[in-house]
């Protein structure tokens, strides 16, 4: 097969790390945008074979510095987004829309073979949210400059390197108390990193042109039921408490004003809405490339971190038929 090149823009990030992985693996040549290549530059390099990953350091407005990119340029991938707007130029519609539209006119102006984007699951129900919407229109503008771009729609993605699982476990493994926002009661379909990389790389390699795809993991949980999962993982028990919508969005107020806040006022409205599969649009299942891992199953690999004793617990090194009395001391 002839070498192919991709253009990755957020390339650092999680889903970004075991993209680069899995295409150099097999023998694709990426080039990385990334805003600091002096802070990203040792993530980014050992993530793949030597020779195969490029590192461009550019900001992602800089519409003439990217457009140079595009020359000798086979496959666009953006995995750009962010959860929370800053006061500068880091809002939903400038990294959500017209960031992605760009990219998408640059890619059909080029010729390029694929333009792939990744958007979130949901959003047409979320109508109130500005994340939700600012997502719509870049989806929508992507596809009217790149008609037969693919979009990937994930449910939440997590794995050892996420900010999901992992700060939910830093979270409850110091607080007494917990809070449920909307009862907990929000449906997801978790689906782990490495599955969604398959299904991406799955796109790439079959030059599927699919429009939209909603990509889920095989299990459907609600988010009281996630909270569950992880503190038995790591071996705590804590009181989970339903808060009361006003106490909510006074305390989503309060959180925003940080600078990387846990809650917004944007997410909480998120949090009304079921993260699942729609039905309107094909699914990762369709395309015979279904999610086979297990919440629990995979969480549990790593939350040894986040229990007693952390990596050196004695508890990881206990197998079946051995008692604790067994175990180092």
């Amino acid at each position: 097969m002839k070498e192919k090149n991709c253009l990755i823009f957020g390339g650092s990030g999680q889903i970004g790390r075991h993209l680069i992985r899995k295409l150099t693996k097999n023998n694709y040549r990426v080039t990385v945008v990334t805003r600091n290549i002096h802070q990203k530059s040792y993530i980014i390099k050992t993530q793949g074979n030597a020779g195969y990953i490029n590192i461009v350091e550019a900001s992602i407005f800089d519409q003439h510095k990217i457009k140079e990119l595009f020359e000798n340029t086979n496959i666009c991938i953006n995995l750009v987004g962010i959860l929370y707007e800053k006061k500068n130029i880091n809002t939903f519609e400038n990294i959500h829309s017209i960031f992605p539209s760009y990219l998408a006119k640059l890619s059909k102006d080029n010729n390029l073979e694929q333009f792939i984007h990744l958007s979130a699951l949901g959003i047409n129900e979320a109508v109130d949210s500005k994340y939700a919407k600012s997502k719509l229109d870049g989806e929508k503008n992507i596809l009217k400059n790149y008609p037969s771009a693919t979009i990937l729609r994930p449910s939440i993605v997590y794995s050892v390197d996420d900010n999901f699982t992992t700060n939910l476990m830093s979270l409850t493994s110091i607080l007494p108390i917990f809070p449920l926002y909307y009862s907990g009661n929000t449906k997801f379909m978790p689906i782990h990193c490495t599955d969604l990389i398959e299904i991406i790389f799955h796109v790439i390699s079959k030059n599927i042109d699919s429009n939209i795809i909603e990509c889920v993991g095989p299990e459907t949980l609600t988010f009281k039921e996630i909270i569950k999962k992880l503190l038995k993982n790591i071996n705590k028990k804590r009181l989970l408490i339903p808060l009361p919508l006003p106490i909510a969005v006074l305390s989503s107020k309060f959180f925003q004003i940080f600078p990387k806040p846990l809650l917004t006022e944007d997410q909480l409205r998120l949090l009304k809405y079921d993260n699942i599969l729609s039905g309107r649009y094909k699914n990762n299942s369709d395309l015979g490339i279904p999610s086979l891992k297990f919440f629990d199953e995979e969480v549990k690999k790593y939350s040894y971190m986040w229990k007693e004793g952390g990596q050196f617990s004695t508890e990881r090194y206990i197998t079946k038929g051995n008692s604790k009395n067994n175990s180092l001391k």
